[in-house]
């Protein structure tokens, strides 16, 4: 069985690498759609091709950053890719199986038995915090072990399905879910860890300085992203959050449903 991750970057050079090698690690391929980055984001994912990337194209950005029209692609590229399972990635999520010593492409072939053709994560949002801001550096997985479960709605992340004859829509929910006839989603979940941000600074460069499209912010899209100020971003306490050893000791109970950037906003 071969399954491929769909992974949109714009500027994730401190991501896309190890991003990349644990989807090998878990047998799952990759194809890249970057979206006109500036930094060395096509570099590093660059040296990957032919070794599990199988291939990187460019989206044009035009100064503004266009979600729909990326989850678009992403829908299209879902019908022209030869595989048996897709999924729908960006580059500074990392996902995980059910069970601990699984790999990825196990837990899809598992659910594919079980007459299963879609598969949910739980995402677990790690975030520098206020005792310990700065985690902007390589070891940012092994230092950064503070995270707040995070379910704002049911059916938060279906983002893996089996390839289908029909379209696959993902833009309907801004990524969030894959949605077509007759799906049929596995009962036991994955686990998604979310790296936000590694520091207030990085938290600025990435949402603060970003264009958005305003046709979709009218539609309610992106969210506290669209309207972030580097004022507003207070970086919570350990108090406030759940740590994690490894990724074998993650708890998704009592879910948040909103990020840590609104929970202190003054």
């Amino acid at each position: 069985m071969r399954a491929v991750a769909l992974i949109a970057t714009y500027n994730e050079q401190r991501f896309i690498g190890g991003c990349l090698e644990h989807l090998f690690a878990h047998g799952i391929e990759a194809y890249l759609c970057d979206n006109a980055s500036t930094d060395g984001t096509t570099d590093v994912a660059g040296r990957y091709l032919g070794s599990g990337l199988r291939g990187i194209e460019q989206i044009p950005r035009h100064g503004v950053y266009r979600w729909r029209d990326i989850l678009k692609r992403k829908e299209s590229l879902a019908a022209e890719i030869s595989a048996d399972w897709f999924m729908h990635l960006d580059a500074d999520e990392i996902p995980l199986p059910p069970r601990p010593g699984q790999k990825l492409i196990d837990a899809l072939a598992e659910a594919e038995a079980n007459d299963c053709n879609a598969f949910e994560f739980s995402e677990l949002t790690f975030v520098p915090t206020r005792e310990d801001p700065d985690h902007d550096h390589p070891e940012f997985r092994r230092t950064m072990r503070w995270y707040y479960p995070f379910a704002p709605r049911e059916l938060h992340l279906v983002r893996a399905w089996k390839r289908q004859r029909g379209p696959v829509d993902l833009a309907t929910t801004g990524g969030h879910t894959a949605s077509f006839e007759g799906r049929r989603i596995a009962p036991e979940r994955g686990r998604m860890c979310h790296y936000l941000f590694l520091s207030r600074e990085h938290a600025v460069q990435k949402y603060v300085r970003r264009n958005y499209d305003p046709a979709e912010v009218d539609d309610g899209w992106h969210g506290w992203r669209a309207t972030l100020t580097a004022e507003k971003i207070h970086l919570p306490s350990r108090s406030e959050l759940k740590i994690a050893e490894n990724d074998e000791d993650l708890d998704v109970s009592s879910p948040r449903t909103k990020h840590c950037v609104e929970w202190n906003a003054r």
